[in-house]
Order: C-alpha cells, then sequence, then structure tokens
C-alpha cells in the first residue's frame, strides 16, 4: 500500500487522485469518481470532494493509497 503525507487536517478526494498520480487532471478525477470506479475505507465514494484524513484508504485502478499525518 502506497502512502501520501499531508499537511493539513484533510485532502478532497479529487487532489489526492492527482497527487498520487492516478489522475493526470481534475477533470479525470471527478468522471472515474463519477463512474463509481474509486472506493473510500472499502465503499465506493461519488463525491469527489470528499474529505480524506489520516488513516483513511482510498483505492482506483487496483492501487490503495492510505493518507498520512
Amino acid at each position: 500500500m502506497e502512502i501520501i503525507k499531508i499537511k493539513d487536517d484533510y485532502i478532497k478526494l479529487g487532489q489526492a487522485l492527482k497527487l498520487s498520480g492516478m489522475c493526470d487532471s481534475g477533470v479525470e478525477a471527478k468522471l472515474v469518481i463519477g463512474d463509481g470506479q474509486v472506493q473510500v475505507n472499502g465503499s465506493v465514494n461519488l463525491q469527489r470532494g470528499k474529505k480524506l484524513y489520516p488513516g483513511d484508504v482510498f483505492t482506483y485502478d487496483g492501487r490503495s493509497i492510505q493518507i498520512e499525518g
């Protein structure tokens, strides 16, 4: 499992997808989230603005990333 370290209290899901390199743009992130291809903590998530906090895990395209503070 990969890890993304954040400086703030949270990161939005769309931003996390871009930061991880899973998506090249916000538009691409919006599309894959809207299509139900992204899971947060094991559940499909359709909210691009979903706030991810340290300890949360999101999965897309066979890769899982954990948020760390």
